[in-house]
């Protein structure tokens, strides 16, 4: 835009339709333009409307024309702009069109893309003329439409955001004078109304996927319906079902060809080919709507009819309140336990003398905290007397393989509000085994979609359910328990992160899941230790004041992870997240997602309530995005490289400013000084560089050991190299397993290339090994000099890069290992106690190790400076980025 040559106008019209998905994403590209020309200077108006009985305002258009644009820039808009608006500028007036003119004209183009079964939708820019969506094409751009695509799939993947990239290359042609204009033709030209509900009932009298065409066309607005024992329901999220169809009950339907099926992922339609859709929603004439899983179910959301006996049992309970709350003249349904002065000792004293006079119920005092209204209070009793709050049974479609010895169970779907459920657009990918190559199971492949379904029960979760109410202690009572099924799960967790990962099983048990339940079991301990301070002020005489901070959870947060450490990088953030009282929705790496979903069961056998945590694999580019974009996300916790963590760095800015914390790319010093215990050195040089197969965060990205001993030290690594098994990482003998990902072992055999080529000396390693799978040698470079590509730039993998410095040259080669952006982690080698700490003192990174390396701890905190992000992860620090500090002054 800032490339035009003209000054531009850019005009919103107040009646788009905002119930069309389309529109509103059109609308918001131009509120952003709107905002940017205001700071550039530019006026901006937004007029109600532009003409009264098809006669131009006149105030509106003066008002107008005083700006003196060159050209008109509109969004898709159901409003008829003026033709002297449209014609005012030299440069005429151009508009977003979310079709590909001619078809589909008018303003529910998109939607008869998709009731048409259209193979390929797309969006037109065009020169507007009296009837605005009928002049010359100016750019068209084009898309194929998935078999599930829904309009906001189409808008979220590619109208939106080509959109945007389109707009701004159709001003550039207009500034260049390079702007084409190719006449409509009316040959195919076609305009359709939105649909009214009263013709948009579905005819099941036709195949299968033009019953989910009409559908999903008819989605949010005006809803497609059919009719079940005469009342009208309409259907909302439709999607075609291939494989086989799940089990359930009966529906009869009218007018279709057969009954439909109540099954646990939805209502389940058939067409005349005996082919059939899957419908996730269903609402009712009275505006409510229920999952269509729960078509059978008693009416989960509506208050009970209470039977005489129930009913009875209500009003002794309402003799107990009324016990309790003396001070009440009398106990209305309305009723609030704790407004009316109940106090903490007060629910025990209910529900004990609830239990001694209904013997049976398992009654608990957080249920009165739950349910603090006596009708709602009645309701929550009466569901348990009839049994009916026991918790919903975790339906999982699990992926098995018997494998080390056991039968593991791999949840494979999207975990979204307490339960596994397919991606909404039916996408599924491949997880491979870096061990040989091998799919182990196919994965959801979330949507934009299903991040913002994920959002928002993460948000109700927070807002409205239990988790937000619960006292921190029970909190912290539920991550104990959730440690505690870790630890019972243990062999099957490190198992999936060997086959996963490529992680040797042994490692996988005592870091990878060992660290993760340890992490749990520190952060639940936290809970009910999240304090506030008071804080002396001057006083407001003669009155006086007292001040002090409280500790609030933010909200909901998004946490990114990568693949090196799949479940304990989910530990270490999730855990202090949820300790703070946050809900999540967590993305794993797309190529290592099967732990978290593990991960996921064991939440719900925990006793989490739904919505708390909700775990979307899918790629960055779309899942972890649109968490950086999303409003309703308060707060972004990444681990990653620094290009992407910049990225998501500014996309939190201009979405919402939401709070981030970024763990991002090493280069991590070794200083190996000539005094150091060599024994030492070699094995925790070692594996400072090669622990997890290099795969590793922290791992010493270049070591500098001092001139005398270099020659040494170098002969002693190649030694315990050449004695390293490499191999399955489930045979307990193996040492060294395969990179995590095909791509990855490509990049680090471009590394070692760019290292010879570049004078290095390879003195060991740098080939893939000759077996299936993702297998490097682990290497060795040495002669590496400052400039060099691998002395400044992360391998991620079990590349040693090593370089000399003179003996006694010690603020020399702190200069050296200071000189990169990167300041993550570091060490010394050294028997010398005073050289140790003055080392340390001037090493600019975030964790120094001395004479150890690779030393974590879930009580230290953890983070880098400079490039390698801020923000910590573990300790009382990491709790601190899940808060926020709230200051309260009162005045008596």
């Amino acid at each position: 835009m800032s490339t035009a040559k003209f000054p531009w106008r850019v005009l919103l019209s107040s009646s788009i339709d905002s119930t069309t998905a389309g529109s509103l994403y059109c609308l918001l590209n131009f509120l952003v333009a709107a905002v940017a020309a205001e700071k550039d200077g530019t006026p901006v108006f937004k007029f109600p409307r532009w003409r009264v009985k098809g006669k131009p305002i006149l105030e509106v258009v003066e008002t107008y024309k005083s700006v003196g644009a060159e050209l008109n820039v509109l969004p898709f808009c159901s409003q008829f702009i003026p033709m002297n608006v449209i014609d005012y500028p030299i440069h005429g007036s151009i508009i977003y069109h979310p079709s590909i003119l001619p078809l589909h004209r008018g303003a529910s183009a998109i939607n008869w893309t998709l009731i048409n079964g259209d193979k390929k939708a797309g969006f037109s820019i065009f020169w507007a003329d009296d009837g605005l969506d009928t002049g010359p094409i100016l750019l068209q751009r084009e898309c194929p439409v998935e078999p599930n695509d829904t309009v906001d799939t189409l808008y979220n993947r590619f109208l939106f955001p080509e959109g945007i990239k389109a707009m701004v290359e159709a001003v550039q042609l207009i500034a260049d004078g390079k702007a084409p204009r190719i006449p409509q033709p009316e040959e195919g030209a076609s305009y359709e109304g939105i649909q009214k509900k009263s013709n948009a009932k579905v005819n099941l009298a036709q195949p299968a996927e033009a019953i989910h065409n009409w559908i999903r066309g008819h989605d949010k607005v005006p809803g497609a319906w059919i009719t079940i024992n005469g009342q009208v329901v309409t259907l909302y999220g439709s999607s075609l079902l291939s494989g086989t169809v799940p089990t359930g009950q009966a529906l009869e339907i009218e007018e279709a060809s057969q009954p439909g099926l109540i099954t646990n992922k939805g209502l389940v339609l058939y067409g005349l080919d005996a082919k059939a859709i899957l419908v996730k929603n269903l609402q009712f004439e009275d505006g409510k709507m229920i999952p269509a899983a729960k078509y059978f179910s008693t009416g989960e959301s509506s208050n009970l009819e209470l039977t005489e006996e129930e009913k009875k049992m209500a009003e002794d309970i309402r003799g107990i309140w009324k016990g309790i709350l003396s001070n009440i003249p009398k106990i209305e349904d309305t009723t609030d336990f704790f407004k009316s002065g109940a106090a903490s000792m007060d629910v025990v004293r209910l529900v004990e003398e609830i239990k001694q006079k209904c013997g049976g119920v398992q009654l608990q005092n957080e249920d009165v905290y739950m349910a603090t209204v006596f009708q709602d209070f009645i309701q929550m009793f009466v569901r348990k007397l009839r049994g009916e709050d026991t918790q919903e049974e975790l339906i999982v479609d699990y992926a098995t393989k018997d494998v080390n010895n056991m039968t593991v169970t791999m949840p494979y779907q999207c975990f979204i509000n307490g339960k596994f459920e397919d991606a909404e657009n039916g996408k599924m990918y491949d997880t491979i085994n870096p061990t040989d190559g091998s799919v182990i199971c196919k994965v959801s492949y979330a949507s934009v979609a299903d991040v913002d379904k994920a959002v928002a029960a993460a948000k109700e979760a927070f807002d409205s359910g239990p988790w937000g109410k619960m006292n921190p202690r029970d909190r912290g009572r539920l991550l104990y328990k959730l440690a505690d099924l870790m630890e019972d799960h243990q062999e099957e967790l490190a198992t999936i992160e060997a086959i996963d990962s490529g992680a040797v099983y042994t490692l996988a048990l005592k870091t990878h899941v060992g660290m993760s339940i340890q992490t749990f079991r520190y952060f639940a301990g936290w809970c009910d230790k999240i304090q506030g301070t008071t804080i002396p002020i001057n006083q407001a005489r003669p009155n006086h004041n007292l001040t002090f901070t409280k500790k609030e959870p933010l909200g909901v947060c998004a946490i990114v992870i990568p693949w090196n450490y799949p479940l304990m990088m989910l530990a270490w953030k999730s855990a202090a997240c949820l300790a703070a009282g946050n809900t999540l929705v967590l993305k794993p790496a797309q190529v290592t997602p099967l732990t978290a979903l593990k991960f996921a069961e064991l939440t719900v056998k925990a006793g989490i309530p739904k919505g708390v945590i909700n775990i979307v694999p899918g790629s960055g580019g779309l899942v972890g995005q649109r968490m950086a974009d999303h409003p309703d996300i308060r707060k972004l916790g990444f681990t990653g490289s620094t290009p992407i963590g910049k990225q998501i760095m500014k996309s939190c800015a201009v979405s919402n400013l939401k709070k981030v914390s970024l763990e991002l790319g090493g280069k991590s010093p070794l200083i190996i000084f000539n005094d150091c215990d060599m024994d030492k050195a070699v094995r925790m040089g070692m594996s400072s560089v090669f622990f997890n197969k290099g795969e590793n965060c922290i791992a010493a990205g270049r070591l500098f050991v001092e001139e005398s001993i270099h020659d040494e030290y170098i002969t002693r690594v190649v030694e315990e190299i050449k004695k390293m098994k490499i191999g399955d990482p489930l045979d307990r003998s193996t040492d060294h397993g395969p990179q995590n990902h095909k791509a990855h072992l490509e990049k680090l055999l471009e590394y070692c290339e760019v290292g010879k080529k570049e004078g290095a000396t390879l003195v060991y390693g740098g080939y893939q090994v000759d077996r299936p799978g993702f297998f490097m040698a682990p290497t060795v470079f040495t002669n590496v000099e400052d400039h060099m590509f691998i002395a400044k730039e992360e391998s991620f993998g079990p590349v040693m890069v090593v370089s000399k410095f003179k003996d006694g040259d010690i603020d020399g080669v702190l200069k050296r290992a200071n000189d990169t952006e990167f300041g993550l982690a570091s060490g010394v080698f050294t028997r010398d106690i005073n050289k140790a700490m003055y080392v340390s003192e001037r090493l600019e990174a975030g964790t120094v190790f001395i004479n150890t390396y690779n030393k974590t701890d879930v009580a230290s905190p953890f983070g880098g400076f400079k490039q390698s992000g801020f923000g910590k992860d573990l300790g009382e620090e990491a709790l601190h980025e899940y808060l926020r500090t709230k200051a309260v002054t009162v005045e008596y």
